[in-house]
């Protein structure tokens, strides 16, 4: 991609002209629509850069103060000589001190005076000179803020809609962290989008979910839309460690002095047993998606193993339901930004976004289809809605097979029991490639090779009857598409993509702030089969999902697991996959015992969402013949594919959102 220039062209100069010829004439709702395109004309070498303090209304930290979050902002000069007043795009982050932002980690970086040189990411090159200002929030108790982390809490979103209530007029601001001189945010119209990736993108869906005004669009990547989801899965602990460990690895160091209360608070919280409390409560932003006023555009890797794609599932679902204007992206990747995946669309793609959501420009965008998802490695497809219309949930049922632990799947209910004993020492890859062979850690099913293409799209829910034969269990359900492929390499390093050396230009640069970035490439494996969605729970959680119990041994437990949400075709030729399990080796904790469980086939079953529902999967099937053990079975994942050590890190590895 060549590299974008920060000059003036003729064209623009043209393009200006015109557009102001045409101001002249229209209303300003008809000038706005004949602008398709903000222009870099705004130079950013001369951009405002300050720095202000914002209260927050909370005192997190108990200091008898209330706290102040420290807001950087970049904006044109020209707009505010003008009296003229520009949107803002804001990105509210833990992570610009202590661990830095994008696939090269960069931290904000100040002159003598405190006012930000290097602001992370192209956010601020690319659009300020087009007419935006930038923002980036710290988050109460890290980099230059008072307060106390509280990973997801009301003090996280305090910080940053304290930030959008000042700049719409509701809230005070500070020049100083500790002084008295205020400062109003004449500047700006009070249009807001909120973008950010993981933590960042998290703080973005929790303050849509306040229904604050001023926050016109949010941006939210790989982002959590509920904190028990983040580390608990239906009871069954995903992380060895605590929202406590996260708080402590972003506070700033005089944080971690004056918010023991605060940590002390997270660890008292949130047991382990997964048991839900007030806590998850107050971080679970899916329960009020109905105040939501700003449009969303989502964005988020299939193949996400740190933010599990459940998270986008469920908030998507609950956007739907109260008519929320929505886009989404989906990649093959896991936790990766779109501009280290499909650089050159991101950029333009977010452009007439926020051009669209924030300067009201008639671009057409909102028109353009609603879904991009990732089919192979850089090859994408577009659907008009998401999931598609006809897309309806269909009841798929295991039986038993002419081999003992080597099932079917298909639409008729059947009896029969199949039989597994936790293994915690083997994973979902482990299962898939021996799914034709009887083993004793795993119940596979499996349909026979497709005659035509079946394409999933939305959330999957496995329903299964267990009986225990232990006082504690866990269960795993992964859906599967068994046959060769070329994916992107989620369970390597880079999670799908190589970093490079040579770098491209987006936006303006400054002699502390470049805005050229590494380019990458997509990182693939070829593979003999591709796990393409997945759940867990605890069976203890039975009964309910808040609270989970010791089982009694030989009595049947009925319990649904909750798939993530993917969009994924398995293609004619290839066979779809069941596996029920129990430890999912470093993706969920082991239980306290090690159970053999049975399952009543007869009332277990799995709901799947199909393009064209049950009669789509008829006609895939139909004609195909159940494959015995050793035909049409998938080759085994090269090496390439196999996660390597310290990838999918074990329990004892923290990972950060």
């Amino acid at each position: 991609m060549p590299k974008r220039t920060r000059f003036m062209t003729w064209r623009t100069l043209a393009t200006l002209a015109v557009a102001a010829l045409m101001a002249a004439f229209l209303t300003p709702a008809a000038a706005r629509a004949a602008v398709r395109e903000s222009r870099p004309v705004y130079s950013y070498a001369d951009a405002i850069r300050e720095a202000v303090w914002v209260d927050t209304g909370l005192d997190s930290d108990g200091d008898g103060r209330t706290d102040r979050v420290a807001a950087d902002i970049v904006r044109p000069a020209e707009p505010a000589r003008e009296g003229r007043k520009v949107p803002v795009i804001m990105d509210a982050s833990p992570y610009y001190s202590c661990c830095g932002r994008g696939n090269e980690s960069q931290l904000k970086t100040y002159d003598a005076a405190g006012h930000v040189v290097q602001m992370p990411l192209f956010y601020d090159n690319y659009f300020v000179p087009r007419g935006y200002a930038f923002v980036g929030v710290d988050l109460a108790g890290t980099n230059r803020s008072d307060g106390c982390v509280d990973v997801g809490g009301r003090s996280d979103i305090q910080s940053a809609k304290a930030v959008i209530d000042w700049l719409n007029g509701r809230a005070r601001a500070y020049t100083t962290r500790t002084g008295t001189t205020t400062v109003k945010a004449g500047w700006t119209n009070g249009r807001t989008g909120m973008i950010g990736k993981s933590w960042d993108g998290t703080i973005a869906n929790g303050v849509a979910a306040t229904g604050v005004k001023g926050l016109k669009t949010i941006v939210p990547i790989s982002a959590i839309s509920s904190w028990y989801d983040y580390y608990f899965a239906q009871g069954a602990p995903l992380y060895d460690s605590g929202p406590d460990w996260l708080s402590d690895y972003v506070d700033s160091p005089d944080a971690r002095t004056r918010c023991a209360a605060v940590q002390q608070k997270l660890v008292d919280q949130a047991p382990r047993t997964g048991d839900w409390t007030g806590l998850w409560t107050e971080r679970d932003y899916v329960k009020d998606a109905g105040r939501v006023r700003a449009s969303v555009f989502l964005v988020h890797g299939m193949q996400d193993l740190n933010v599990r794609t459940k998270n986008f599932g469920q908030w998507w679902d609950a956007l739907a339901r109260n008519g929320v204007e929505r886009k989404i992206w989906l990649s093959q990747t896991g936790h990766v930004d779109p501009f280290d995946f499909r650089r050159a669309a991101w950029v333009d793609t977010l452009h007439r976004w926020f051009d669209h959501e924030l300067l009201g420009y008639d671009n057409g965008i909102d028109r353009e289809p609603m879904a991009d998802i990732e089919r192979h490695p850089d090859q994408w497809a577009t659907s008009t809605v998401w999931p598609p219309r006809g897309t309806e949930a269909t009841t798929l049922r295991p039986a038993t097979g002419a081999t003992a632990g080597v099932g079917t799947l298909g639409l008729k209910r059947a009896a029969g029991t199949e039989t597994f004993t936790d293994d915690p020492r083997l994973d979902e890859s482990d299962w898939a490639a021996r799914i034709d062979t009887a083993t004793p850690e795993k119940a596979g099913f499996v349909t026979g090779p497709l005659t035509a293409d079946l394409r999933l799209s939305g959330s999957s829910k496995v329903t299964v009857a267990a009986t225990p034969t232990t006082t504690s269990a866990h269960l795993t359900a992964v859906l599967v598409d068994l046959g060769p492929d070329t994916v992107r390499d989620y369970a390597a390093s880079g999670e799908g993509i190589t970093t490079l050396t040579d770098r491209t230009c987006w936006g303006a640069s400054s002699a502390g702030d470049s805005a050229c970035f590494k380019e990458t490439r997509a990182k693939t494996a070829d593979v003999g089969f591709t796990v393409l969605s997945r759940g867990w729970a605890d069976l203890g959680h039975y009964a309910s999902a808040r609270h989970g119990v010791p089982l009694t041994p030989g009595r049947t437990y009925t319990i649904t697991l909750d798939l993530a949400a993917t969009d994924h075709v398995v293609p004619a030729g290839h066979r779809l996959a069941l596996i029920v399990a129990g430890t999912d080796r470093d993706l969920i904790d082991p239980p306290a015992t090690t159970p053999t469980l049975a399952l009543d086939l007869s009332r277990t079953s799995a709901r799947v969402p199909f393009v064209g529902g049950a009669a789509a999967f008829a006609e895939a099937t139909a004609g195909s013949a159940y494959s015995a053990p050793g035909s049409a079975r998938p080759a085994p994942r090269t090496t390439a594919a196999t996660p390597p050590a310290g990838v999918r890190e074990p329990s004892t590895v923290h990972r950060i959102p």
